[in-house]
């Protein structure tokens, strides 16, 4: 039995991570956001995850098992801000395949994040989740992420 790796993304990843991202969009914002282009990976996923990958405020890592890419994250840095004086991580996005979660690799994921935005000099992580995806929220409260705020809309 393979163990999940996680590494930094290259480039040669890119048709990869855009595949994946086809997944989070599919699975994710496809149930809780009927806003979200669910053709935007295909489209432009890998010309934005290039972009993270060269950015210097910015990272994406894989997780693997065996050869096979399973899942990916992906985080910003910002601030500090005039409003908030902090240096801010953000876990924009992370995702692990159908069939292999609740395996270990969301939160080597996360692990990879926290450890790149401490070395990054972030003082605050922060993640978001869909209202109604209980299952993320739970997930990142198990390790370590509390509620801090709470985002409304409203259909025009």
């Amino acid at each position: 039995m393979s163990t999940v790796t996680v590494r930094p993304a290259t480039a040669s990843d890119l048709p990869a991570l855009a595949r994946l991202s086809g997944g989070l969009f599919a699975i994710d914002a496809g149930q809780f956001d009927p806003w979200t282009d669910q053709e935007w990976p295909a489209r432009d996923g890998e010309t934005y995850f290039g972009k993270l990958i060269a950015g210097d405020a910015s990272a994406i890592w894989l997780a693997e098992l065996g050869d096979e890419p399973i899942g990916y994250a992906t985080g910003k840095l910002g601030g500090p801000y005039s409003t908030r004086p902090v240096s801010v991580a953000d876990l924009e996005s992370v995702f692990v395949a159908e069939g292999h979660r609740s395996g270990g690799a969301g939160e080597a994921l996360v692990r990879a994040f926290l450890a790149w935005a401490r070395d990054q000099g972030a003082e605050l992580a922060q993640v978001t989740a869909y209202s109604g995806n209980v299952r993320a929220q739970a997930f990142y409260q198990r390790v370590g992420f509390h509620p801090h705020t709470v985002t409304l809309e409203m259909s025009l």
